[in-house]
């Protein structure tokens, strides 16, 4: 009889101990959210090398009773021994608070870049910096929604269109946003083909659409190895903060084009980057927790962060619209849209539009001038935000 009531009252402790009994409604509804994104990424296929990841990370961290995100829990009369280890993830995510996996993301990035159509056409520079400008007007209608200067800061660079760049800038100035900032950020960078085109035919004409460029010098070896050398030096001069990411960037890119480091080259390109996104996606996930996230200042976000990617679409179309006509007819606006920095979506995005108005239109490698200079303005505008604004 002893036995079989204390096997009783086991099944029901065990019984009490599943998520079954203890789940909330805001977990059911975060669990909810997360099925619709990895709905997003495997059906839709959007982004799914950095939303599958995040989406899982949600999906795990809303389970109760797990303590995946549970930071360890020290004795309080010694600092120095550990009662409880924390989360697998807790420790994982480390990586995102310290600031190490978006830098190395952007090794990665560079050593996947040719910043040659940009170093062939200095000018689509200005078209990055352009598309800029969405960054800094959202972070003034931020502040105007009373959020603090460092949450609207974050809020802001999700106009970049950078998905590391815009957790970098969260994790360092707001992270009890950083759920809902790294979703917004990569389901937009997922739409550009979907949100940019009506802005792009809406503030060009047809004539302006058809305009076929000229087709772009060659770039010499020399003039691909000094050109990352030469912006770390101006930028990191001119911003010391944005060193990590535009550092980074501009060393995987000089593994890339110096042609003496094919390993590094190849590991920061391949493995490195895969095993940082791994992490990076899952951490950045498991933080949307349903108190975090089910928030009236989640849908703000949601909302200020597609204003933000259409005003940078917008400012960099204008901006091509504007070089069309100093031109003399020689730019086509459309490439203007590539300034923020979704590489290589939104130079494609240009592409596709500009052949749906003219078969003969081919302004990819144009139009990647101004995307990669999007990638550095996006991370020049971080160190400007985190200069002014951290700690």
């Amino acid at each position: 009889m002893d036995y079989q009531m204390n096997l009783g009252n086991a099944l029901m402790q065990l019984i009490k101990n599943t998520g079954f009994l203890t789940i909330s409604i805001g977990q059911i509804i975060m669990i909810i959210i997360s099925f619709i994104l990895l709905y997003l990424a495997i059906v839709k296929k959007y982004e799914p090398l950095l939303l599958l990841p995040i989406a899982f990370g949600m999906l795990l961290t809303n389970f109760p009773g797990t303590g995946i995100m549970n930071p360890p829990v020290y004795d309080p009369n010694d600092p120095h021994k550990l009662l409880q280890p924390g989360g697998l993830l807790y420790y994982l995510y480390l990586g995102v608070k310290l600031g190490i996996y978006p830098p190395l993301i952007f090794l990665g990035v560079g050593a996947m870049t040719d910043f040659g159509p940009l170093i062939a056409n200095p000018k689509t520079l200005l078209l990055g910096a352009a598309a800029q400008f969405g960054i800094f007007t959202t972070f003034i209608a931020a502040l105007f929604l009373g959020f603090t200067p460092q949450e609207a800061s974050s809020i802001g660079i999700i106009g970049g269109a950078d998905g590391p760049t815009a957790i970098y800038v969260t994790s360092k100035l707001a992270p009890h946003l950083l759920g809902p900032i790294a979703v917004a950020a990569y389901s937009y960078m997922a739409l550009v083909p979907i949100i940019q085109p009506p802005i792009m035919k809406a503030l060009t004409t047809k004539k302006q659409r058809q305009v076929v460029m000229e087709q772009l010098r060659p770039v010499s070896k020399v003039e691909k190895i000094v050109f990352p050398i030469m912006v770390t030096i101006v930028c990191v001069l001119f911003l010391p903060t944005a060193a990590p990411l535009i550092g980074m960037l501009m060393l995987g890119n000089l593994f890339r084009e110096s042609g003496v480091v094919e390993r590094l080259n190849d590991t920061a390109q391949n493995a490195l980057i895969n095993i940082v996104t791994i992490a990076l996606g899952t951490t950045v996930g498991a933080t949307a927790t349903a108190s975090e996230f089910l928030t009236d200042a989640t849908l703000k976000i949601i909302v200020m962060g597609l204003v933000a990617f259409a005003i940078g679409t917008a400012a960099g179309t204008l901006l091509g619209r504007l070089m069309y006509n100093l031109t003399g007819g020689k730019v086509n606006p459309l490439i203007g849209s590539a300034g923020v920095s979704a590489v290589p979506m939104a130079a494609r995005v240009s592409q596709v539009v500009g052949q749906q108005e003219n078969p003969r239109n081919f302004l990819l490698m144009h139009a990647m001038g101004p995307n990669v200079a999007g990638v550095i303005g996006s991370a020049v505008a971080a160190g400007a935000l985190l200069s002014l604004f951290g700690s």
